[in-house]
């Protein structure tokens, strides 16, 4: 078994794409909404039932990609939204997630794994493929905000959050709470430092 973890680039959007969308539904997330705002969506988008789906391959397009895809054995299984938090808009403004000092980490904002192919490690190979590439580019910390599942299960709509161990088993720490909420539960802070 080989696992690989590469940056989503238009070569790579279709992947992307098996893993968080696999019916292609256009009413469908898109991993979006924390990266950009309605009216960038529409700019990159244009009008139409495939709009979110444009605008996404417009993100993947950038400079810098907004996030990775997991492979194993050359099958696309997961996927990570990462990036510096300054360049992710929903956290910038957020008063319920607010950056605690000035220290320029990129955030885990989003961990899908693909239907079929959870419980098999997928999620830890893809935050660490998110906090290699963020290493990559600099960054000197990584945070998450995922629940305490406190041994419970937490409301599949808000999975892509993640859970406090699954973090914990890659090397993030609890730094702290937010004032936010996922499945009733308070998210938490974590961190993995790299520098």
């Amino acid at each position: 078994m080989t696992w690989e973890t590469h940056p989503v680039t238009p070569d790579r959007f279709e992947d992307f794409a098996d893993v968080i969308n696999p019916n292609r539904r256009a009413t469908h997330c898109w991993c979006l909404s924390h990266r950009l705002r309605l009216a960038e969506i529409e700019e990159l988008g244009g009008d139409g039932p495939d709009a979110r789906e444009r605008a996404a391959r417009s993100l993947c397009a950038r400079e810098v990609a907004p996030g990775v895809v997991a492979y194993r054995d050359g099958t696309p299984v997961g996927w990570a939204n990462v990036g510096a938090r300054t360049d992710i808009p929903r956290l910038v403004h957020s008063t319920r997630i607010p950056a605690v000092d000035d220290v320029p980490v990129w955030s885990v904002i989003c961990v899908v794994v693909r239907g079929g192919w959870r419980r098999q490690g997928v999620a830890g190979q893809v935050i660490e493929g998110a906090v290699a590439f963020a290493a990559e580019h600099g960054a000197p910390a990584v945070e998450a905000y995922p629940v305490d599942a406190e041994g419970g299960r937490i409301d599949t709509t808000m999975a892509f959050v993640g859970t406090r161990a699954m973090f914990e088993r890659v090397g993030f720490e609890v730094v702290g709470t937010t004032d936010a909420v996922a499945s009733r539960r308070p998210r938490l802070r974590m961190r993995r430092v790299l520098a």
